[in-house]
Formats: structure tokens, sequence, C-alpha cells
């Protein structure tokens, strides 16, 4: 793609998260746009943002279990930045309306680094040793595209879907921890919901975070000290809106809790 219909096609979806408004699908406007020209429309949508006032505090890996991937017809994972507007305090009352478009909510776990990773060559021994802590956390993901109806080119370039997050105040170290076994428990409005384990995030959540250094690295983006690192859903996508709860327990490691408005 030229630079100049990338720019154009960033600014729409900055247009579209800043007014709460859906576009059609870039995959059905574009029949030859790539996952490379889809990321480069979403640092467009970045620097925007960042224009804007915003802060960039992390990346997330999304899309990574075959079930969140059946659920939405895409068959890789997709990645982005998250920013400091987007994360909330846990036990917050997020407001949908003026906010959100068609959020949904999966329980990750997300990763805080203490030193820096370059890709390519990471490994899951290196994210380990990077890694300061893990906490439970929930990731509201929300699409600009209509009604979801997305490819993978269309998730990446709409900054990987995301929406925004929240994170639990329990802090453990990795090191103690078996993750692909992590069991997960997710109650909506007090009736749980679903479970999951670490396993479905592309077997290991180190393998899925390894995954991340190593393709944004090809773009030039690292992995930097402070970094959060959201790892990708270990349960089925779950639609909210006002007046819903939601908690998750993730054992050995604690729980989280966010609310919508």
């Amino acid at each position: 793609m030229e630079k100049a219909l990338i720019e154009q096609l960033g600014d729409e979806l900055y247009e579209a998260l800043s007014h709460q408004r859906t576009l059609s699908p870039f995959t059905d406007r574009y029949d030859d746009i790539t996952i490379d020209d889809a990321y480069h429309i979403s640092l467009r949508m970045v620097a925007r943002r960042v224009e804007a006032g915003e802060k960039i505090i992390g990346k997330k890996i999304g899309v990574t279990s075959k079930v969140v991937q059946d659920m939405l017809g895409v068959n890789q994972p997709d990645f982005g930045f998250l920013t400091d507007k987007m994360h909330y305090p846990n036990g917050a009352a997020i407001p949908v309306a003026g906010n959100l478009i068609a959020p949904r909510a999966e329980g990750e776990i997300a990763f805080r680094l203490k030193k820096a990773l370059v890709g390519p060559g990471v490994t899951e021994a290196d994210v380990l040793e990077a890694t300061e802590c893990v906490m439970p956390c929930f990731e509201i993901v929300d699409s600009r595209i209509q009604d979801w109806q997305i490819k993978i080119q269309d998730t990446v370039a709409d900054n990987a879907s995301c929406g925004v997050f929240t994170i639990g105040e329990s802090e453990v170290d990795p090191k103690t921890l078996d993750l692909p076994n992590l069991q997960m428990k997710v109650y909506k409005n007090g009736a749980l919901l679903s479970e999951g384990m670490g396993s479905a995030v592309q077997g290991n959540p180190l393998t899925a975070v390894a995954w991340l250094a190593n393709t944004l690295g090809q773009f030039g983006i690292t992995f930097d000290a402070g970094d959060l690192i959201l790892s990708g859903s270990l349960v089925p996508l779950e639609n909210v809106g006002p007046g819903d709860e939601m908690k998750l327990e993730l054992e050995g490691v604690g729980s989280c809790e966010v609310s919508f408005v």
C-alpha cells in the first residue's frame, strides 16, 4: 500500500475510535491488504493517540487460543500497543457509552518486565528471566470494524482490537508457577461463566510472549523494562454491557474484577 493510503486508513480508525463508530472491513475494501500493511496502519492510529496525549505503556498479543480464533474467524494471533488511557484500576466501573462500541471481556495473564527483550531470537527462558511478575487481568477488547467482521489484517490494523484493560492487585514471580497448568475461573454477574488453563495460550503464556517479542522485533519494536504485556485469553470472549460485573480467579496468583456502567 502507498504511504498516503496507509495514513488515511489509520486516520479513519482513529476517528472511529474517537467517536465510537465503526468502519467496513478493510479486507472487503482492499483485497490485497497484507499484515505488514495492517501493522503500519495501526502505527498511524497509535501515533494519533500519542499525539493526543496518550503514553504507550506496553504491548498485547491476542487471538492466541483456537477457541477465540474460531469465534472471530481468524487463524493466527494479532498484536498491538497498550496506552495509559486504556488502563483502569482493579474493581473499576468502566463506562460503555461514549467509550466503547461492542466490548468483550477476556481473562488473561499479564506480565510486567524488569528488563528489555529484543526479538528476533527471544525464547521462553528469556521471557521468564526478563519478567518481574505476572498478574491476573481482564482485557476488554473492542472493534472499530463493523459487527466484529474481522480477518487478521482488520484486527491488526485496528491495534489488535484493543479496548481497555484492568489488572488485579496481586503480583507473583512466574518462576514459582507452572504457567501452562494455571487454572482460571471467570464469573459473570456472580455465576461461573467459563474455565481455562494457561496452556490455552499457544500451549504456554511464555511462548505467546516470546512470539510477540519476535514478531514485533521484525518491525524494530522492542519490549522495554517496565512494559506490561498481555499474553492472550485463557477463556472464550464474553459480550459485556452496562450492568454487568466480571470477576476472575487465577489459581496461585489472585483475582481481578471489573464492572460496566
